[in-house]
């Protein structure tokens, strides 16, 4: 199948802050000039981000990832999980056409997708919140005809089922994915032949379903605003952590304020909007480094020659008092472990990128 770039494109692409920060971590998963290595975790975050691939996205990822553009055109364009053009604001749904879905029923629930949202696939209803596609294969063929919609499976379906979810998503609600027919997961449908004796002690959904339940949004694309996803060797990352629901655990995150920011918002660097490092909370080892009120009279150095110091981060340091390179090379271990905690949306950069090190040796040459 020919895969091209849609017509209509965007002028400009950026991550959020969040996406941003992740996107980075998943850089520092590989060596020094491997970074390459991270283009389909990014590439789909930009995706989950915009619910689709554009120009602007890709050649961004490429630019972050020191590739040429074509080098990452190459991998959007191959895998079909990317999708090249706009897809549905609620949802975008995936009905899988190989055989065994086929022979099920599959071309009944296309007929819906294409009475319901659109005569043709990847095209975007009227109103702007669906779009289709038929795929193959998504593996379920035990609970044919089947379809994926979000980040889950709906199975065992019929055309007027198929319809009922579309309403339901149109209402803003989530219907519960897995099997529609009552079934529990992929027994037989006349009821199980054998291990008898576990279906009395079974829960309410199989676990895949149940998962979904928790989340309570699985249609939801991800933003950023989920519990934060670090990587397990960045300092400060809680990657053990396993709440039994997420949904709930997600609430709570958002709802709970910044490690050691006042209890209405984090201090702001004026005129940038970026956020400024918090003060440190009290459970939190390090100490806070000292600061200036203002760059000495020769002006602020230019932090940005620091490895890992772009415009934000220099604006956020400039915002809390750290305008030279002297500043940063006096900090001790206790000063490098509160900046490492407390520079919102770049934790553990400090160390990872040895600050300290690098503003000595610049430092020296001024």
């Amino acid at each position: 199948m020919l895969r091209r770039l849609h017509p209509e494109q965007p002028d400009t692409f950026a991550f959020t802050p969040d996406n941003q920060a992740w996107a980075e971590g998943q850089m520092t998963k590989y060596p020094e000039g491997r970074q390459a290595s991270a283009i389909i975790p990014i590439l789909w975050r930009a995706q989950e981000q915009e619910g689709w691939l554009s120009k602007p996205a890709i050649e961004h990822v490429a630019d972050m990832l020191g590739l040429s553009y074509i080098r990452a055109l190459e991998v959007a364009t191959f895998y079909f999980m990317f999708q090249l053009q706009p897809v549905g604001k609620i949802a975008h749904i995936q009905v899988c056409g190989t055989t065994s879905c086929m022979i099920c029923g599959a071309e009944d629930l296309v007929a819906v997708c294409k009475e319901r949202i659109a005569p043709n696939a990847h095209e975007v209803s009227a109103d702007g919140n669906f779009s289709w596609e038929e795929v193959e294969c998504l593996g379920s063929c035990s609970n044919a005809p089947m379809a994926q919609i979000g980040k889950d499976y709906y199975e065992d379906l019929t055309a007027d089922r198929m319809g009922e979810i579309i309403d339901e998503l149109a209402a803003g609600k989530v219907p519960v994915p897995g099997p529609q027919n009552g079934r529990y997961a992929a027994e037989p449908l006349k009821g199980l032949t054998s291990l008898t004796e576990w279906d009395s002690g079974k829960t309410q959904y199989n676990a895949s379903a149940q998962l979904a339940v928790d989340i309570g949004d699985t249609v939801k694309r991800i933003d950023g605003t989920e519990v934060p996803l670090l990587m397990p060797w960045q300092k400060g990352a809680n990657h053990n952590a396993s709440p039994a629901k997420p949904a709930e655990a997600a609430k709570a995150a958002k709802a709970a304020p910044k490690a050691g920011a006042s209890s209405d918002k984090s201090a702001e660097v004026p005129g940038s909007g970026a956020k400024a490092a918090a003060k440190p909370a009290t459970d939190v080892a390090g100490a806070e480094p000292e600061k200036l009120d203002a760059p000495r009279d020769g002006g602020a150095d230019d932090l940005k020659r620091i490895k890992g110091v772009g415009p934000k981060l220099e604006k956020m340091l400039n915002g809390i008092g750290i305008y030279h390179f002297d500043q940063i090379a006096a900090w001790t271990p206790e000063h490098v472990a509160w900046a490492d905690q407390n520079l919102v949306g770049f934790k553990g950069r400090v160390s990872r990128d040895n600050w300290v090190g690098q503003a000595s040796a610049l430092a020296a040459e001024t």
